[in-house]
C-alpha cells in the first residue's frame, strides 16, 4: 500500500523541480516496481470555497483526475482559516488521519510493504509501529541525505525521489 501525504508531495515538487504536474498513477506504479497494487491513499485538506474561491476550484478539478486512478482512494482533512488573509490557512486532520490508517490496515494484515511519500517526521512512531509488527517500510523521500533524517532511519528501504526517478512520470502537456 502507498500512503501519499498531498500536502508535503506538492510543495515538495515546487521546491526541487518547479513544477506540480506529477502524474500520480505513473508515480506510484513507479513506486510498486514489479510488485502488486494494493490501494493508494492519498492525504490533503481542502482549500476553503469562501476564502479561495479558485484555488478551490483548481483544487477540486486536481482530486476529480485523482479518483480516476485506479485503487486510487482520497483522503481529506481540513484548512482552518483564522485571522484569513493576514495569516495562513492549517491543516486539520491530515497526518493523524494518514497516520491512522498505515497502522489499521497494517494491524488487519492488508499489506506485507508500506510506501510512505511524506518528508513529515512525526510519521516515525507510526512506521516503527509497523515495524514492530512485522510489515516491511519504506519512504519515499525528496532532497539530499540529510533531510528526514529520523524517516531515514527507521525505514527498511529509503527511494529517493529526483529527477532520474521523475523523468517518465510527469504529466504531459495539452
Amino acid at each position: 500500500m502507498i500512503f501519499i501525504d498531498g500536502s508535503n508531495v506538492y510543495h515538495s515538487l515546487k521546491k526541487h523541480f518547479g513544477r506540480t504536474s506529477l502524474d500520480f498513477g505513473k508515480f506510484c506504479l513507479k513506486l510498486l516496481g514489479r510488485r502488486r497494487l494494493v490501494r493508494i491513499y492519498y492525504y490533503n485538506a481542502i482549500v476553503g470555497r469562501k476564502e479561495e474561491p479558485q484555488r478551490f476550484k483548481d483544487q477540486q478539478a486536481f482530486f476529480n483526475g485523482l479518483t480516476k486512478i485506479p485503487y486510487f482512494e482520497l483522503r481529506l482533512g481540513r484548512l482552518v482559516y483564522n485571522n484569513w488573509p493576514n495569516s495562513p490557512p492549517y491543516e486539520k486532520g491530515v497526518d493523524i488521519s494518514l497516520a491512522t490508517d498505515m497502522l489499521v490496515h497494517g494491524f488487519r494484515d492488508n499489506y506485507d510493504t508500506v510506501i510512505l511519500v511524506a518528508g513529515d517526521n512525526d510519521y516515525v512512531g507510526a512506521l516503527q509501529a509497523v515495524k514492530d509488527s512485522g510489515k516491511h517500510v519504506e519512504v519515499a523521500l525528496f532532497g539530499k541525505e540529510q533531510t528526514s533524517r529520523q524517516l531515514r532511519i527507521v525505514a527498511d528501504k529509503v527511494i529517493t525521489i529526483n529527477a532520474r526517478f521523475l523523468h517518465d512520470c510527469w504529466k504531459q502537456s495539452n
